[in-house]
Formats: C-alpha cells, sequence, structure tokens
C-alpha cells in the first residue's frame, strides 16, 4: 500500500527542497508517493547477484582472495633444558650476559657472581 509523502516547509534542509514542498501544497506539483513493501521486495531480488546464486560466485570469490605468495609452515621446535646444578655454568652466563652494550653502567665480575651464588646457597 503506497504511502503519501507530505512536504514540511519547516523542516527543508534546502532550496530545492523548499521549493518542492511549496509546489506540493499550493497543488502545483502531485506529492510523490512511496511503496515500501513494493520497494522492499525489490531490493530482495538486487541483495544477491545472479553469480552468486551459482558456483561460479564462489569460485570467483576464492581467487579474489586467495593469497598470492605462499608462506611456509612454522615448524615447532622443543628446546630442553639440563640443570647441571654447576655454578661454573653461571658463571659463564654471567659473563656472557655482562658484556652486551644495552645494559646498565655495572659490569658483573666473577666476584659479584661468587658473591650472589653464595647468597643463593645460603637462603636455600
Amino acid at each position: 500500500m503506497p504511502d503519501e509523502v507530505k512536504p514540511n516547509l519547516n523542516e527543508a534542509s534546502t532550496q530545492d527542497a523548499q521549493l518542492a514542498a511549496e509546489s506540493i501544497a499550493s497543488g502545483q506539483e502531485k506529492a510523490p508517493t512511496v511503496d515500501f513493501d513494493a520497494d522492499y521486495a525489490t531490493a530482495q531480488q538486487f541483495s544477491v547477484s545472479e553469480v552468486d546464486r551459482t558456483g561460479e560466485g564462489a569460485a570467483a570469490a576464492e581467487a579474489a582472495t586467495a593469497p598470492k605468495y605462499k608462506t611456509s609452515k612454522p615448524e615447532e621446535t622443543k628446546t630442553q633444558t639440563q640443570s647441571t646444578g654447576n655454578p661454573d655454568d653461571y658463571v659463564e652466563l654471567a659473563k656472557e650476559v655482562g658484556n652486551t652494550q644495552t645494559e646498565g653502567v655495572t659490569t658483573v665480575t666473577d666476584d659479584l657472581v661468587k658473591q650472589a651464588l653464595e647468597k643463593g646457597e645460603r637462603k636455600n
């Protein structure tokens, strides 16, 4: 069932809208009618293209979104560390870490590492 558009002169946002509203109000022009149900039914026909109703649409979408380059799959690597409990291993590690350029001004010495190990052993 079509609805008739009733323009309001006070709500016209542009001069063209005001002129159209005045023409309709004076009877010079006929008010347009809108059939929402028919418009909705027509819109439903256009919501899905003919290609999408066949298998070609899915194939075209797959081709359009397919990656252009092959990527390798990451491989999972497992690393197991063996705890030796040997303080000499920690001294060597501390020497390696202490020589980085991004660390603070403090340098790690053998004496400092030994003191840290001794304090750690006393707490346990």
